[in-house]
């Protein structure tokens, strides 16, 4: 006896289903994993440190002879390239996506965007080398001080790569903007540039504040260009001019092979990975949050 057709649709469209709750579930069992192995090593790694001297020492040294565990000056080094990478990268990206948005005309703005798509393209390791070879000894003309290593040409190549982004999802934000509102600001009497200023980036503030935490979120994570051109070394400080090392960098560091598998200072690596997930996933978080927010207040 055949089936009836309906119910071999219906197999089919189950069959579908379970592909795709599979295929969306791999994330989820993905991120679960990477959890379960870092607070698994990271609890071997506070088996023999305590969480107070990860968070209230001062220096960094678990490769050396005399230990310390504080992890502020690998946070210092990090968040320090980071703030120099979003100084350059948000109020450039802004400016970008307001001029393609709102005043390039059709043209120009299929010129401009291949620009931006291949700086996104750009191997990260690239960067990191162009910030040690040219961005440093230009710098060196204006700060005859400043060393080979140091966390402003970091932070400036970082703010290079993490242009295209910071640029792209502004002007979404920007375009999404209902034309109703320029209509509006223009009906009362306002310029172009008081409309944007006054109408479109108030509406848009949501998507551009959205756009600078998934920048940070992508500057934290940086590995290749920190690792190369910042120095490596964990020093409590915010001098630009001088060398500091960042949570990326220190894993890059341990990951080499010179340390022994199952020591304490092989375990460290989890601990900052876990602090650094921490981070970003914070950030992630306040990024959706805030999105979601102004897709609210907007609708």
């Amino acid at each position: 006896m055949k089936s009836h057709p309906s119910t071999k649709v219906r197999a089919k469209e189950v069959g579908i289903e379970l592909a795709l709750a599979l295929c969306s579930s791999v994330s989820i069992l993905t991120t679960g994993g990477i959890i379960a192995v870092l607070l698994l090593e990271s609890f071997r790694f506070f088996e023999e440190v305590s969480p107070s001297q990860l968070l209230f020492d001062t220096q960094w040294t678990p490769l050396f002879l005399d230990k310390h565990f504080g992890i502020w000056p690998l946070i210092a080094g990090t968040l320090l390239t980071s703030a120099i990478a979003l100084s350059l990268s948000v109020p450039a990206g802004l400016i970008i996506a307001i001029y393609v948005s709102e005043f390039a005309t059709e043209r120009t703005r299929r010129f401009l965007k291949p620009i931006l798509e291949l700086l996104a393209g750009i191997p990260t390791i690239v960067y990191g080398y162009f910030a040690l070879l040219f961005i440093t000894p230009a710098l060196q003309f204006v700060f005859p001080s400043i060393g080979s290593f140091n966390a402003l040409s970091a932070g400036i190549a970082m703010g290079i790569m993490i242009l295209p982004m910071m640029a792209s999802l502004s002007e979404d934000a920007i375009y999404t903007v209902p034309r109703s509102l320029r209509e509006g600001a223009y009906a009362l009497g306002a310029s172009k540039l008081q409309m944007i200023i006054g109408a479109v980036l108030p509406a848009a503030i949501g998507g551009i504040t959205a756009a600078v935490i998934l920048s940070a979120a992508r500057a934290i994570g940086e590995t290749m260009i920190v690792a190369i051109a910042a120095g490596q070394q964990p020093l409590l400080h915010f001098n630009p001019l001088a060398p500091v090392e960042t949570m990326t960098a220190y894993i890059v560091q341990v990951s080499l092979g010179d340390t022994p598998h199952g020591t304490l200072e092989y375990h460290t690596l989890f601990v900052v990975a876990m602090m650094l997930f921490l981070l970003t996933m914070g950030l992630n978080m306040i990024s959706l949050a805030i999105r979601e927010r102004f897709k609210r207040m907007y609708r």
